[in-house]
């Protein structure tokens, strides 16, 4: 708990004049990068009168505000001796001011703090290719120098870092209240393709470098916890460094840092006892989104079409159209309904009362013909009625779906004994059920990391392998298969 004090050196962002001190702090850092790590307050003075708010800043205020950034400890001052010609020099003691280690480190935060909207995250899978890459060359760091060792360890963890902030990036601003917003709105539904792919293609991706990680940090972490490990610690600590002789004894420290990452590291890819491991979570958080996407988008086009029907409109301009007393009121009535009218030709089959060709269609008896859209998606509407109770059916089908799962259930679970399925034993022809019953557990267990799965039935089972193959006579013909055995918790 000796690490959770109070930090002085933050004091400086919450102060009152905090945008003073601020000022300060940065042009101590501008020139830290830049490499004048030492400045005397002169040098902070001309730098502060650049700036058009510091119009009557004094000199008296900056020392006084060095000062409180020497109490906070963000500032260390160092006397030059060099600069003392008389004895009233030496009284006012000049200093040379520099920032601590602290102050560098919380410089570099509020830099990234103010720019963290301008960066722009992404689910990038080449970090997966990498990562890839570098557990795979572990077998050269048994004989690689130790410099070559801590350059690899810390690619390594640097692609994982950059994994892990990008999707979390990525991922976070879908679960924001502005993003929530937006993906409800009309303009959303345009670009909800392109989010769809996206997030897509990287589930794909995520699912085959998944389990290729898996595998190969399977096969490599007996190599890297029992020897590569060992050398990485000793590379962090072959460093030197100016203040690691007042720090003590660092290697616990450091050997806790270094397993630490790497059981992060192993975490996100390797499931363990009870716990899934990260990858699945991110599949997870990224389905419900593509759901998420898909729910809005469909449910903005629903209210959309909600308005659409203009059925009282067309009745209210039919009833005007049989109100009206003569001809011309109705082709005036049409013009101002339907503006500009494209005349359309019509052939029909009807008979004719006369055969004068002169004779116009307006005084032709009216005939009707029904119209359908030439869609094939086209369904005819139907009447909204009210629905029966079918209470009683769906009860016998659900009796009849259960007894079936029982019977399924008897079926398979004879083939146990002491609770387990050992298929070399089984004699006799196995039904088609059964078999693909067996199937799919074989199927499931073996995507699993601890060789495990649960039956549809509510049983927990885990998947041995013997020895050589078996043959499972079956209804369709005979099954050749690895001599698994399934135990049964």
């Amino acid at each position: 708990m000796q690490r959770l004090e109070a930090i002085n050196e933050t004091s400086y962002l919450s102060a009152p004049d905090a945008g003073i001190y601020r000022k300060i702090m940065r042009c101590f850092y501008r020139e830290y990068e830049k490499m004048h790590f030492q400045l005397y307050k002169e040098d902070v003075y001309a730098l502060l009168m650049g700036e058009s708010e510091f119009a009557g800043y004094t000199m008296n205020q900056l020392e006084s505000d060095l000062d409180a950034l020497v109490k906070w400890k963000n500032l260390t001052p160092i006397q030059d001796p060099g600069k003392v010609y008389t004895i009233q020099d030496y009284k006012n003691k000049q200093y040379r001011y520099t920032m601590s280690e602290y102050a560098v480190e919380i410089e570099r935060l509020t830099v990234r703090l103010e720019n963290l909207f301008m960066e722009s995250a992404n689910l990038s899978t080449n970090f997966f290719v990498r990562l890839e890459k570098s557990i795979g060359e572990a077998d050269l760091m048994r004989d690689a120098s130790l410099k070559e060792v801590n350059e690899w360890w810390n690619l390594l963890q640097e692609d994982f870092k950059r994994l892990n902030q990008n999707y979390q990036d990525y991922l976070r601003d879908f679960y924001s209240g502005k993003t929530e917003r937006l993906m409800k709105s009309v303009e959303f539904v345009l670009h909800k393709d392109k989010f769809i792919a996206y997030l897509t293609d990287f589930v794909q991706e995520l699912q085959r470098y998944s389990r290729r990680m898996e595998q190969i940090l399977v096969r490599q972490a007996p190599v890297i916890e029992s020897v590569i490990l060992e050398r990485v610690v000793q590379s962090e600590l072959d460093i030197p460094h100016a203040l690691s002789e007042f720090r003590g004894n660092l290697e616990p420290n450091i050997r806790e840092n270094v397993m630490g990452k790497w059981e992060s590291l192993k975490r996100w890819f390797l499931d363990t006892p009870g716990r899934d491991c990260e990858s699945r979570k991110v599949l997870q958080i990224t389905n419900d989104v593509i759901r998420g996407i898909i729910q809005n988008a469909a449910l903005i086009v629903q209210l959309q079409n909600w308005g659409i029907s203009r059925k009282d409109d067309y009745q209210k301009f039919l009833r005007m159209f049989l109100q009206c007393e003569s001809l011309e009121d109705a082709h005036r009535l049409s013009a101002h309904v339907f503006g500009i009218q494209r005349i359309q030709h019509f052939k029909t089959n009807c008979q004719r009362e006369e055969d004068r060709i002169n004779s116009s269609v307006y005084e032709e008896p009216p005939a009707e013909f029904q119209v359908r859209p030439r869609s094939r998606t086209y369904r005819e509407k139907k009447d909204r009625q009210g629905f029966s109770d079918k209470s009683l059916e769906k009860l016998l089908q659900r009796e009849a779906y259960l007894q079936s799962v029982r019977g399924q259930e008897e079926t398979v679970m004879r083939y146990a004994k002491n609770k387990r399925i050992r298929f070399s034993e089984i004699e006799g022809s196995v039904p088609e059920v059964a078999k693909n019953i067996f199937l799919q557990w074989i199927a499931v267990a073996n995507m699993s990391s601890q060789k495990s799965g649960q039956t549809e039935f509510g049983q927990e089972y885990r998947l041995l392998r013997e020895e050589g193959t078996c043959v499972l006579k079956c209804e369709d013909g005979d099954l050749t298969m690895p001599a698994y055995i399934l135990e049964f918790k």
